[in-house]
């Protein structure tokens, strides 16, 4: 374990805290640029969160403030170290790999706040970083440890088939994997995703996280993708892939999931593809704790994005159209034309009991994240999982 940060190192660190506000997102930038000019770190990453819309060096401007302004109460990180945590061991980061990260850091400080990045200030974020590192690289190898151990568990990359392709809706196919070499599959928590290693010709390795959309069974995992305007991976896997092809695959990863024994009335409210992890809780909550109050309400465009079978087989969906179209029947379809709403959640769901589970874009969770805090759930009774990384998030 590291020792603690010193009073010296704290103070520096804090006093950082408005060129950060000034010119995180900067930094993060250009520490990027210098982390993929090494081309095995960079393809370590998923380089989708990395393109025009720079989610990512948003995402790690905002965390490196939030590190910085509570680096005197690292408690207050705790959930965002273990997010942190699951998302490096998905893509099977390592303590080797920690390296190249503090240089490309201390190297873009110094590259942005040139003379006022000190040989102190610079000793003081190296000190800071390494503290927090070795915090994520003792969860991680927790992690790994526990799921190589447990029945069907995995270390690196393993070989699946795509035992079944169902064509759920215009714009949501889903991809049943059983693993080649015939052996049983680690148990998921329902809500993890799985991280999957995809080489096409003319990229880099490519990188992409898919939630799992079924109930845990010992054999085999579903995942449901959307097809994404302009998306190298979600259009190969809609166009090329077909029963019998191979992809390798990281064991499921992710804090966001159900517990194993709830103890109060369970709310799932999911925007577009949004609901697959939520039907992984669905169906789970169906097969093992059949009398446990559970509702699922989700919201899609229409009939042509519904993907319905999914959710079928249960009868606790609640389904909002957003925009009808004229064959789109009330009853049959779908059962509320336009938008979920908090007032709707307000009026029909437990909301001085129940957990909430939400999943979707982010102006959706940002929308929910907020309103059900206003409306008096306490914050740790509203759990969300986002599909990339949280910058909006972070603020709300």
């Amino acid at each position: 374990m590291s020792e603690p940060l010193s009073a010296q190192t704290i103070a520096l660190v804090k006093a950082t805290v408005p060129a950060l506000e000034a010119h995180g997102l900067e930094i993060t930038r250009r520490m990027y640029q210098r982390m993929f000019a090494n081309e095995a770190i960079r393809d370590l990453f998923n380089q989708s969160h990395h393109g025009d819309s720079g989610s990512q060096p948003r995402a790690l401007a905002s965390a490196v403030l939030a590190y910085a302004q509570n680096i005197d109460r690292l408690d207050v990180l705790g959930p965002a170290v273990e997010r942190i945590a699951q998302k490096h061991v998905g893509l099977q980061i390592l303590p080797e790999h920690y390296p190249a990260v503090a240089e490309s850091l201390l190297g873009a400080i110094k590259d942005v706040l040139r003379d006022a990045a000190t040989d102190e200030i610079l000793a003081a974020w190296g000190e800071a970083y390494w503290f927090l590192a070795d915090i994520l690289i003792g969860r991680e190898k927790q992690i790994y440890n526990q799921t190589s151990a447990a029945p069907g568990g995995w270390t690196g990359w393993r070989k699946f088939i795509v035992e079944r392709k169902d064509r759920e809706s215009d714009i949501i196919t889903s991809f049943v994997l059983r693993p080649e070499d015939g052996g049983p599959v680690l148990r998921h928590r329902p809500g993890q995703y799985l991280t999957f290693w995809v080489d096409l010709p003319g990229h880099h390795p490519l990188k992409r996280n898919y939630s799992i959309s079924s109930a845990p069974d010992d054999h085999t995992y579903r995942i449901s993708v959307k097809r994404e305007p302009d998306g190298v991976v979600s259009g190969w896997l809609h166009d090329t892939v077909e029963p019998g092809a191979m992809l390798k695959v990281a064991p499921p990863a992710g804090e966001f999931f159900l517990p194993e024994k709830p103890e109060r009335p369970i709310v799932l409210v999911s925007g577009g593809i949004g609901l697959t992890p939520l039907v992984s809780m669905l169906e789970t909550v169906a097969r093992t704790k059949p009398d446990h109050s559970i509702q699922h309400i989700h919201g899609t465009l229409n009939g042509a994005t519904h993907a319905r079978a999914l959710t079928a087989a249960t009868p606790h969906t609640t389904t909002f159209y957003a925009e009808p179209r004229p064959e789109d029947q009330i009853g049959r379809d779908h059962d509320h034309a336009g938008l979920i709403s908090v007032d709707w959640l307000r009026k029909h769901t437990p909301l001085a009991e129940a957990d909430y589970f939400l999943c979707g874009p982010r102006p959706f969770l940002r929308d929910f994240v907020t309103g059900l805090s206003a409306a008096g759930v306490p914050p740790g009774r509203i759990h969300y999982e986002f599909f990339g990384p949280a910058d909006e998030l972070l603020a709300a």
